[in-house]
């Protein structure tokens, strides 16, 4: 673990977007399951592939105009027993830190694991995840 003033701007980071962050797993537990409708869980890490590439690409796909009915985080490294709780809801996933689920009604239908992420920029990652959010969040039109 890293000392808490050294991630205190990494947190900060996504909490500035409106993503709930989740210290314990009794808040994960609270927060994840049978929650209905869509939830983004983002599992932020101190590595640089989460600074230079999940974290800015979050803050452009949550621009898009399908969003999660609820968002929140774990910081993997740092909140231990939060992180591993979160992880036991992607189901049939690895361990994966950095990386960004998406549940629907307390179900995973979306992931995005490191390997998608420490490799490519961040527009391209925040272009795959727009489409997840398209494609899993987006709300019926009113008829």
């Amino acid at each position: 673990m890293y000392p808490e003033i050294m991630v205190i701007p990494m947190r900060e980071e996504l909490t500035r977007l409106g993503i709930e962050e989740l210290r314990t797993g009794a808040e994960v537990d609270r927060a994840l399951p049978n929650r209905p409708g869509t939830t983004l869980v983002v599992v932020n890490s101190i590595c640089g592939c989460a600074a230079g590439r999940m974290r800015p690409a979050i803050r452009v796909a949550l621009q898009n105009s399908a969003q999660p009915d609820k968002a929140f985080t774990v910081f993997a490294g740092q909140d231990k027993e939060a992180t591993e709780r979160a992880r036991s809801y992607f189901t049939g996933q690895p361990p994966s830190s950095p990386s960004i689920a998406i549940l629907r009604d307390g179900q995973l239908v979306y992931m995005m694991p490191r390997r998608d992420i420490e490799s490519r920029e961040a527009h391209a990652i925040a272009s795959d995840l727009k489409a997840a959010l398209d494609k899993f969040c987006a709300k019926p039109a009113a008829v």
